[in-house]
């Protein structure tokens, strides 16, 4: 994981950087966690931590770059008009067995940055969009809330990031299926 330095190549390299560090920051978080030292990443990118802070202040900047792509895809998911509550919660599972930081991230913020309260409020959000679907279906209970399926999400994905990664598709299907027995009618 870790690359060489590479030369310094000035402002020129800025978004070669920006992209190297993003890509870095991705498979560390995967492999790591999300409270992964930031020096793993720079080093990871080939680049000095100066150029790591240049672009991403703080671990908030970096994390929300890195999951844009994960979270972009929920809601391109999301606005499908034949997508369902399912499928919404089998791909944000897909995203906790790939890399468990960012749904830890969205359900679980350790600090109340706001960036991340408006991440885990658009989740929300789409959630929700689904489940009057999902309750005419008699797919979910009429009780049940979009923050009780964040708070699902975020139980699965804890679970998952203490389990070696072959093992997180089982893991997380049997989970899936005991927790559904409490939001099914």
């Amino acid at each position: 994981m870790s690359a060489e330095r590479r030369p310094n190549r000035g402002p020129s390299a800025a978004a070669a950087n920006r992209a190297a560090l993003i890509a870095a920051a991705r498979e560390v978080f995967a492999g790591a966690g999300y409270d992964a030292p930031l020096t793993m990443v720079a080093r990871a990118a080939g680049v000095g931590q100066g150029s790591l802070y240049r672009h991403f202040p703080d671990r908030v900047s970096l994390a929300l770059a890195v999951f844009e792509d994960s979270l972009a895809d929920l809601e391109a998911l999301a606005a499908r008009p034949d997508a369902t509550l399912d499928d919404v919660l089998a791909l944000i599972t897909e995203q906790s067995i790939a890399s468990t930081a960012f749904v830890r991230m969205v359900t679980v913020p350790t600090q109340p940055d706001e960036r991340i309260l408006d991440v885990r409020e658009r989740v929300t959000r789409l959630l929700a969009g689904r489940l009057p679907e999902a309750r005419r279906a008699g797919r979910i209970r009429e009780d049940v809330t979009a923050g009780d399926l964040i708070m699902a999400v975020g139980m699965v994905a804890l679970l998952l990031a203490e389990v070696p990664a072959r093992e997180r598709p089982a893991t997380a299907e049997r989970m899936w299926a005991l927790l559904r027995r409490g939001i099914e009618p």
